[in-house]
């Protein structure tokens, strides 16, 4: 049975999932502020941190692609080289633009 590869990120896992479930725990912050009619300026604070600390998940999960998925493609060359440093670009052009 082949092993199936392990990614980048797997190092840092239970790290990233903390911070995904406090991420979430603002979000459910934002629909009670929302709830509870608070100040616009306040819920956009809100909002503008918890973009910031999606991005932040974003550009390590990023970093960790191209540490080690990338990487070792580049390493084995050819087509899947290709396609990993095709998919790292997209979505680091994806980040760029939101």
């Amino acid at each position: 049975m082949a092993q199936q590869a392990q990614h980048g990120y797997i190092g840092d896992k239970e790290a990233y999932q903390r911070r995904l479930k406090r991420i979430e725990g603002q979000a459910r912050g934002l629909q009670r502020m929302v709830d509870d009619e608070q100040y616009c300026i306040d819920i956009l604070t809100q909002i503008s941190a918890m973009t910031k600390a999606l991005e932040s998940v974003a550009l390590g999960l990023l970093d960790d692609h191209l540490a080690h998925c990338v990487v070792d493609a580049a390493a084995a060359g050819g087509p899947e080289a290709d396609r990993k440093l095709k998919e790292a670009s997209e979505a680091i052009a994806r980040l760029v633009r939101s």
